[in-house]
């Protein structure tokens, strides 16, 4: 091995490539010091050319720039010879800021030469005067954090630049008199009072550090600056550089890219299914059951089973029933497979390698309600058991690679096959029909339902080997449906009473959601403490809901206020997220709030007691109620199994309210004194079920315009505020919306929607004339209007397209039909105010100036629109329902239509097929002859008269014996009936701003 460079072999002294010129320091291998050895002049070390054993320290003194505002450093220079040179070295993390501006000329006119940062690269630019205007670029990446090295020269009318000793590039000037005998260079900024200074500022200063300054090949002294005057430098450290690595460690999650400025770090989540601060919650449902939720058609869906965990994001195959919806995982030997020539010591071996990972598959059974696996096996002369003593002669391997050899039902310890256990085997001396080893074909298909073997991962046959015997296996995918954890919950009916769970792995990030129901004043949901640290979330009253947190600085509370009571017996939904970032809290759909943490704030929150849920370590302002689908960081506490050990606690919770299945699409289940009802009131769907999908025809012309009301206007502005605390409280930080529709159309171009602000900026949906969907965004009227299109393909294909628009902040997600998902950044310092109105169809006296969304509103929309969502608010149904509000202006005809109800399709096509075969039956008969057909009318007349007259005969004695015979019949109550569900929390109910139902019959104390 050698260091400093790489010899030839054979040759001393002669190297490969160019040797290492400089210094090494603690050079060590394996634990040897290699330095020392070499000293001590030691065999094993051998020294070509001049080496010597001393560093010569660096005379080079750093100083920091330390605003970007109010930094800068005044040093004269001379300018006597028409040149100018100045060489330095620079260090920072921001990839804006003036390095320098230098007045050239004063005048007729002042120009000034100016060197800045922009986008990471060098910007060489002229500015001033009425014929001076010019700039060059130079390097890549430059604010890495390294020290980089530039040389400006001015040299006559040329400019040259020279980035870390590169090839230089140059720049022309021309038309300016050199008028100045001495000049003044301005680094890392200008003066705030600059009257009687000529220093130009484009945007904003250099934030960093700077060292090694040379002026006309004279080297600064900045320590003999600070010294003599404090009126040439502001805001500066000398002899120090105060760069800090804010990546180090990374504090992105899920393979997030870390960006940072000199005084905060940025997560890029781009390309990773992940989003927020830190890239911390996924973009993708949890499970099928989502999607079903939403009316979506059986596909393949990308999940993320475990959310906020480790697991990645996977995709699976979503089948939807008529009452559930099977998550569907496939495998490498879906086809028939036929076995011969095997044995029991050679068995036939099949080992399956599934879709998604083995982690993947355990996080899907585990959270599964029901999981199968078919297995269809065909056999002839070929056993599963051995006749004599039952000796498995095949046998499968579990998840965990045990060895199995039943072949049916959900009982692992039973040797048997399916027939044996429905009691209907050929031969019922035998367990399975393969056992009679018969020389004909029998079947011992059977469905494995024992969720804790599935799925299998290796099968093997070995009784295929004898004169005729053979067999055929298939083995079908891992089929799961249902959420077991959704449901599971915990009643809580003393104050002092709580349950426990190990100590919360919070330290950098955690996220908490839960569903609640009560009619208490108060209750804490969970706490857990550390020394000083301690995170608590309780409903402080009933409209109050905090989540409270100490870093050991001082407690932060983020408080949402409800408009309406929360302890009115009703599921609530609460999500609490805190991470090194920020922190938020958000109860059903009201506004989420949140609070950016300070750069230079601890950010570890360092736990240790155990967790404490429904109540406190001091017993006291216990929860009383339930709490189910408790899930922290992708984690679903057993509060369910926990509960039956715990006293003041039961498993479950009463009421009728204990699935969702039957409001779909976000709907939410409310109790009543009886049953149940679904509020759809905020959702785009109708039906005592919510699943009737709100439909309407648009023609040319046809508009609906709908004022947004607060508190769900939904698209914020970007402001922050301090907070005592030491938070920004950006109540409004997050700007975002969520845009749900459905279409089918054949014109193009069409304006399909149209979200405005009061200070007309917009974002808007339309078909461009190829049939595309285009999304259109202006933030900012200084820039373009930012495009995305996520499909080339028409969309004007007279099909029924489903689109789905997900925004937050600068990330934007679009979904077409389901199969199509693309993401996207907007560009960055934009911000939407609330947007005060919506528009479906045609635009009418509009302002804005961009030609082609003009030609497209001015055709409108013509076609149908189903079930449009904006965030809370519902244009579309409001129009069909409500047509007499304030908040809505029909313009033009708009009539109701089925076209996003799928089974009006299907219906049609019933209707046509059942008369294409009533048509099909009648042809090919002779027709009767029309004596036959007065015959046959006789004879029926005749027939109902009889049976007309012995039906009222009947009537009369059973009314005369009724009324002599009844008795008081018993009171029947009936209520709706409901079958368990699961619904994703990220589906969660919408705010209820109904009247709290006072009459609910539930107890929990």
């Amino acid at each position: 091995m050698s260091f400093g460079g790489i010899p030839l072999p054979g040759k001393p002294g002669t190297f490969l490539h160019e040797n290492f010129h400089g210094c090494i320091e603690n050079l060590n291998y394996n634990g040897v010091n290699v330095i020392d050895m070499a000293k001590r002049r030691k065999p094993q070390i051998y020294t070509v050319g001049n080496v010597t054993f001393s560093c010569s320290e660096s005379s080079s003194v750093a100083v920091t720039f330390l605003s970007s505002t109010g930094s800068f450093l005044m040093l004269p220079a001379d300018y006597s010879m028409e040149s100018l040179s100045v060489r330095l070295q620079f260090r920072t993390w921001n990839q804006q800021g003036l390095l320098f501006s230098v007045p050239l000329s004063l005048d007729p006119d002042p120009i000034n030469l100016l060197l800045q940062l922009s986008q990471a690269r060098l910007l060489l630019s002229l500015s001033g005067g009425t014929q001076n205007s010019a700039q060059v670029f130079s390097g890549e990446n430059l604010s890495d954090g390294q020290w980089h090295s530039i040389a400006i020269e001015v040299k006559g009318h040329k400019v040259s630049l020279t980035v870390n000793n590169q090839k230089p590039v140059t720049m022309e000037i021309s038309g300016f008199i050199q008028n100045m005998q001495r000049t003044t260079i301005f680094i890392g900024g200008c003066p705030l009072f600059q009257s009687d200074f000529n220093c130009e500022t484009p945007n904003r200063g250099y934030q960093g550090c700077l060292r090694l300054l040379v002026i006309n090949n004279h080297p600064v002294d900045v320590l003999q600056i600070q010294q003599e005057s404090l009126s040439n430098y502001s805001q500066i450290s000398f002899d120090v550089c105060n760069i800090q690595d804010r990546c180090l460690p990374i504090l992105c999650e899920h393979g997030g890219q870390c960006i940072q400025s000199w005084d905060q770090f940025y997560c890029d989540c781009s390309g990773t299914g992940y989003t927020g601060a830190t890239c911390h919650n996924s973009i993708y449902e949890r499970s099928c059951e989502a999607f079903r939720k939403t009316g979506s058609q059986s596909s393949v869906f990308t999940i993320d089973l475990d959310g906020s965990g480790p697991l990645e994001h996977t995709q699976v195959n979503c089948t939807m029933a008529e009452d559930k919806v099977w998550t569907v995982v496939g495998h490498d030997h879906m086809r028939i497979i036929d076995i011969r020539g095997s044995t029991p010591r050679s068995p036939f071996v099949l080992i399956f390698n599934y879709t998604i990972s083995p982690y993947h598959l355990r996080s899907l059974v585990t959270s599964s309600e029901h999981c199968q696996q078919e297995v269809i096996y065909r056999c002839r002369k070929s056993r599963l058991f051995d006749t004599w003593d039952g000796t498995p002669l095949s046998w499968w391997l579990d998840r965990d690679g045990v060895k199995r050899t039943y072949w049916g039902g959900f009982l692992p310890g039973v040797q048997q096959c399916s027939c044996s256990l429905d009691g209907n085997c050929r031969d019922m001396n035998y367990f399975c029909n393969c056992d009679a080893d018969q020389d004909t074909w029998a079947n011992d298909t059977g469905v494995l339902s024992y969720k804790d073997h599935l799925p299998l991962s290796e099968i093997a046959i070995g009784d295929t080997n004898r004169t005729n015997s053979q067999a055929e296996l298939q083995i079908g995918p891992l089929r799961c449906y249902g959420n077991r954890f959704f449901w599971n919950s915990a009643s809580f009916y003393q104050e002092s009473s709580y349950l426990h769970f190990p100590t919360l792995q919070a330290e950098l990030s955690i996220d908490i959601s839960l569903f609640f129901k009560t009619s208490s004043l108060s209750g804490v949901f969970l706490e857990n403490l550390g020394v000083r640290d301690f995170i608590r979330l309780e409903l402080s009253s009933p409209y109050t809901v905090n989540l409270t947190f100490d870093l050991g600085d001082g407690p932060v509370i983020i408080t949402i206020q409800s408009p309406v009571a929360l302890n009115d017996r009703q599921w609530h939904y609460i999500r609490a997220e805190r991470n090194v970032k920020e922190a938020s809290l958000q109860v059903d759909s009201l506004p989420l709030k949140l609070k950016e943490a300070p750069s230079e704030r601890p950010y570890r929150l360092q736990l240790s007691s155990q967790l404490f849920v429904g109540g406190t370590a001091s017993r006291q302002r216990g929860f009383l109620g339930c709490l189910r689908a408790l899930i922290i960081n992708g984690v679903t506490l057993d509060l369910y199994e926990r509960a039956k050990t715990t006293p003041g606690v039961n498993s479950g919770c009463p009421g009728h309210c204990t699935s969702d299945s039957v409001c779909h699409n976000g709907g939410r289940c409310v109790e009543e004194r009886s049953g149940y009802t679904c509020d759809c009131t905020q959702t785009a769907f109708d039906g005592p079920h919510c699943r009737t999908a709100l439909a309407a025809s648009f023609e040319r012309g046809s508009s609906v315009l709908y004022t947004l009301q607060e508190p769900f206007s939904g698209i914020l502005n970007e402001e922050a505020r301090r907070s005592p605390a030491g938070f920004h409280d950006a109540e409004a930080t997050k700007s975002q919306e969520k845009v749900s529709f459905g279409f089918l159309t054949h014109h193009v171009p069409a304006l399909i929607l149209t979200a405005y602000t009061l200070d007309q900026h917009y974002m808007a949906v339309v078909l461009t004339s190829n049939g595309s969907l285009q999304i259109r965004y202006l933030l900012n009227k200084e820039k373009r209007t930012e495009k995305f299109s996520p499909v080339s393909s028409s969309l004007a294909d007279g099909r029924f397209h489903w689109v789905k628009i997900n925004r937050k902040g600068q990330e934007l997600f679009v979904q077409i039909d389901n199969t199509i998902t693309q993401q996207y950044s907007l560009s960055p310092g934009s911000a939407l105010s609330p947007a005060r109105s919506v528009i479906l169809g045609r635009i009418q006296g509009s302002d804005i100036t961009d030609k082609e969304l003009v030609q497209a509103g001015l055709r409108g929309f013509i076609g149908c629109l189903s079930s449009v969502q904006f965030n809370q608010a519902t244009p579309l149904k409001a129009a069909l329902q409500n047509s007499q509000s304030p908040f809505v202006t029909v313009i033009g005809r708009l009539e109701a239509s089925s076209c996003g109800t799928i089974s009006s399709l299907n219906t049609l096509s019933k209707i046509h097929t059942h008369a294409d075969d009533s048509a099909k039956t009648d042809q090919g008969k002779d027709p009767l002859k029309k004596a036959d057909q007065k015959d046959l009318a006789l004879i029926g007349g005749v027939v109902a008269a009889v049976v007309f007259i012995t039906l009222c005969v009947l009537a009369i004695i059973i009314h005369f014996l009724y009324q002599h015979r009844r008795t008081p019949a018993p009171s029947v109550i009936t209520r709706k009936t409901h079958h368990p569900s699961m619904e994703h929390p990220a589906f969660r109910t919408a705010l209820d701003l109904h009247k709290p139902n006072h009459d609910s019959k539930e107890y929990y104390i």
